[in-house]
């Protein structure tokens, strides 16, 4: 091997280096296509290898199983998601500013709703696989984590509405909200525009001033 690298940079060749979380990261990407074009039914080894442009056994070099590959895909939208939240600034109302944030991890554009159909095709897929539910679990626990945040904030701000429930019980109904108006979405009960309009109506009932601020 050494020799092999030798002559390469004798012949004024460098040797090639492959960045392999790049390339995982490339086939993330494709399965984001895939489903945004086609839903997620038809991820597969050989459909994301064509959407990427390789070859399924290429492919097979990082994710040997669909599973595999659809993990990793869901690992990244967590990520991805997570980290434009945190990178949000805001200039404006509260009420602007939970509503930017949980929008954020909902179906509205292309874009999210791929990373949407991503995340909850583990609530099927997971039944039958320990290491799907795992990330289905570390997807619901990101998103009430996100909520519990919220509800939290509002709480020490003096905005979140009159309640006799716990943060952790409301938090766990703005979870449900959320998840549930995605679900419908992705099933095509909801237009975006209908599913935005509910989240807006559930948020004027738990913050303060909702409606002056709007």
């Amino acid at each position: 091997m050494k020799k092999k690298i030798a002559r390469s940079c004798d012949n004024g060749q460098m040797p090639k280096i492959v960045d392999h979380e790049a390339r995982r990261l490339e086939l993330a990407d494709a399965v984001g296509r895939v489903i945004a074009r086609n839903g997620v039914n038809e991820v597969s080894i050989r459909s994301v290898a064509a959407e990427a442009g390789w070859s399924s056994g290429a492919l097979r070099h990082y994710f040997a199983t669909r599973d595999e590959l659809l993990a990793f895909a869901c690992e990244q939208v967590i990520q991805g998601v997570a980290a434009r939240i945190i990178n949000m600034r805001h200039t404006g109302t509260i009420h602007q500013a939970v509503r930017d944030a949980l929008l954020e991890t909902m179906p509205i554009d292309a874009q999210r709703h791929a990373e949407a159909a991503i995340a909850f095709a583990f609530l099927a897929l997971g039944l039958s696989d320990p290491r799907l539910a795992k990330v289905q679990r570390t997807h619901f626990d990101s998103m009430y984590g996100l909520c519990l945040q919220i509800i939290r904030s509002l709480d020490t701000e003096g905005l979140l509405a009159p309640h006799t429930a716990s943060t952790e019980v409301l938090a766990r109904r703005l979870h449900a909200v959320v998840d549930g108006l995605s679900i419908q979405r992705l099933a095509g009960h909801l237009t975006p525009e209908i599913m935005i309009t509910q989240l807006d109506a559930y948020l004027a009932e738990i913050i303060l001033g909702t409606d002056e601020s709007r």
